[in-house]
């Protein structure tokens, strides 16, 4: 399923200097210039609502700094599109796998570093009517004489790979109603109540607003995904975007993602 750009908060006016933890993050205290430019963000798709808030702030605390359309996928997709020729400032992924592929792509600027962590949890209806436990649960038959409709992410995918980890870390050997390009997606047919239970990120849960219960998975805290940002080598605006960066993995850039259900690095 292709991911939906967002566009986030724009800003048109030149900020003086830094001041302390509020001030424009990657200035130093005193200084005259202001950072400038404007801003494409490539993320993975569990990152939606939590960057938008940190473009937002980050835009508001640097007036002349504005964000393009922010686009949020399967960060296999977004590293594809990338490859592609397609232009952005800021990657951010949620695993250490597809970052890698950026990186030997020769896509990335500089080290990508760590900003956050996140793991997965089985995500049911209010309530959790069929008594999903477990993984185990999920392979097993309910009073219908059918297992529950379980889907998940693509293997390629961050969502994906950590739940067949997870899968083999349990020895559960399960055959999803189907395989989404990305996290998102695959929230959304249990919303929907297309599917009785999908594997998704503690986040999207939390995210859910009521809509879906979690219930957490053997292993799944001792085996998080790791989510790498880093700067891109063909960014138009290198400055902003290392200082966006720099706010990202900032202690007030983690106290917003903590506020998502983001773990720290």
């Amino acid at each position: 399923m292709a991911g939906a750009g967002v566009a986030v908060g724009l800003a048109t006016a030149l900020l003086g200097c830094a001041s302390g933890a509020g001030g424009r993050p990657g200035g130093a205290a005193g200084s005259e210039e202001a950072l400038s430019g404007e801003l494409t963000v490539f993320a993975a798709a569990s990152l939606q609502a939590a960057f938008d808030e940190l473009a937002a702030e980050f835009a508001s605390e640097n007036p002349g700094v504005a964000f393009a359309p922010s686009v949020y996928d399967g960060s296999s997709v977004l590293v594809t599109q990338l490859e592609g020729g397609a232009r952005a400032d800021v990657f951010a992924s949620a695993d250490e796998a597809n970052m890698e592929k950026a990186d030997e792509a020769d896509l990335l600027a500089g080290p990508a570093q760590t900003f956050a962590t996140n793991e997965l949890v089985i995500a049911v209806a209010p309530g959790n009517p069929l008594g999903i436990e477990s993984l185990a649960d999920l392979a097993a038959p309910t009073a219908s004489g059918e297992p529950p409709i379980t889907v998940m992410c693509a293997a390629e995918v961050p969502c994906g790979g950590a739940a067949r980890t997870l899968l083999d870390l349990n020895g559960v050997a399960l055959a999803p109603a189907s395989e989404e390009q990305n996290v998102s997606a695959t929230l959304a047919k249990v919303v929907a109540g297309e599917a009785d239970a999908g594997l998704v990120y503690r986040t999207d849960v939390r995210g859910a607003d009521g809509e879906v219960d979690g219930v957490d998975i053997e292993g799944a805290a001792e085996n998080p995904n790791a989510y790498p940002i880093a700067v891109l080598r063909e960014s138009a605006s290198p400055e902003a975007a290392r200082a966006f960066v720099e706010f990202v993995r900032s202690e007030r850039g983690r106290e917003l993602l903590a506020g998502y259900g983001f773990g720290a690095p």
